[in-house]
């Protein structure tokens, strides 16, 4: 699992006036929203004695912990020791982690890292939400199993025709089957994808009349950073669906998924049921192949998979995912387990690079490599 990239930690609607506990790569934070309606996310953990702030509540702009009524305000800054009196002083060293929040599409995103604003990773756009002509939904579910094998199952284009019978035929026409040309769409510095062709069965339901028989559809994908995947599916000409992907790693078994679909057809809000319902099906099918992979974690090496030249963009990203390690990003998973229960770790935020002197450990890292590329802003996939 790696810092510094933009992580979905809740939708809009799932933020109220209660704090909302959320694990992401294997920590603890909690998002709430101040009495001015932004949201904030902070590391979980008062640097008192080591409060749940989540099991709080929020007060005007703090969130406060339910232990001793610690209050942070948004930025993580200690605004409140009761114990000390109203007048006390507070020492800066009390300040919890706090992460840059960007909220967008209905989702709350956080920037899990130490990167400054410049150097940061975008989020993938979503350059159809609230344009003409288009209509979008926002669903999400967990799945039980590694995101990088989520990832990874997103940008396979050989596994629709076995998986999803609404995409191919179950592996039926196996003698005319074959996965076609594939052109790479390159989106510096942060991702690849591809587009191929391929004959898909006839639509189904409400569907049936953008497309009634079988069809060559048109599809691309790809990833964009370490969890953001888009996929383009283009079922018949002036017929598409848009979507994209926002993976948050839990732990190394278990993954929450946003999904927003975008759409160009049916822009009635009763058709967004039957959409919602349609990519719940398609869902479920990834889920229980992903759900019973081995290993659950992707290989070390490629050498422990045999690869063909289908697998091409799931390689890019491997590639990706290394060079992101040797920029020192990879949390050190080892050294995570081996103190579970010792120790009160929080992933680095932004301020560490201004402030020295913090109570919560920083979460062990893998060691950057001395060859790793410098780190550059880039832009938004288009």
């Amino acid at each position: 699992m790696l810092i510094n990239f933009w992580y979905p930690m809740a939708t809009s609607a799932e933020l109220t006036g209660t704090p909302l506990p959320v694990r992401a790569l294997t920590q603890d934070f909690v998002v709430f929203r101040d009495a001015q309606g932004r949201a904030h996310c902070l590391a979980n953990t008062c640097t008192h004695r080591g409060g749940a702030l989540a099991a709080g509540k929020v007060v005007g702009d703090n969130i406060q912990c339910p232990y001793h009524g610690w209050q942070f305000a948004g930025d993580g800054r200690c605004q409140r020791i009761p114990s000390l009196g109203v007048d006390a002083s507070i020492p800066a060293r009390t300040r919890v982690d706090a992460y840059p929040v960007d909220e967008r599409y209905g989702i709350v995103f956080a920037f899990l890292g130490d990167l400054p604003e410049a150097e940061r990773p975008p989020i993938l756009a979503v350059k159809e939400w609230e344009q003409p002509g288009w209509r979008s939904t926002l669903q999400h579910f967990a799945i039980r199993g590694y995101y990088e094998r989520s990832v990874e199952n997103g940008i396979d284009p050989a596994h629709n025709e076995y998986v999803h019978d609404t995409h191919g035929f179950s592996g039926e026409r196996e003698e005319e089957y074959r996965v076609g040309d594939m052109r790479i769409e390159e989106a510096p510095p942060w991702g690849r994808g591809f587009w191929h062709s391929f004959k898909a069965p006839p639509l189904q339901g409400e569907l049936q009349k953008y497309r009634p028989g079988e069809g060559n559809l048109e599809a691309g994908t790809g990833y964009f950073g370490t969890n953001h995947v888009w996929t383009y599916i283009h079922p018949a000409p002036n017929y598409l669906i848009h979507q994209y992907l926002y993976e948050r790693p839990i732990d190394e078994e278990n993954t929450h998924l946003y999904l927003v679909c975008a759409r160009n057809f049916a822009l009635e809000e009763k058709s967004d049921a039957y959409v919602m319902e349609r990519n719940l099906y398609v869902a479920r099918q990834d889920m229980a192949i992903i759900e019973n992979l081995h290993p659950v974690l992707t290989p070390d090496t490629n050498t422990r998979e045999f690869m063909v030249n289908s697998d091409k963009c799931i390689l890019y990203y491997r590639e990706s995912q290394k060079e992101w390690e040797r920029r020192g990003w990879r949390i050190d998973m080892d050294e995570v387990h081996r103190s579970r229960g010792k120790v009160a770790y929080a992933i680095p935020s932004p301020a560490r690079r201004e402030q020295k002197g913090w109570v919560l450990e920083p979460v062990p890292l893998v060691p950057a490599a001395a060859t790793a590329s410098a780190t550059g802003a880039g832009d938004e996939h288009g």
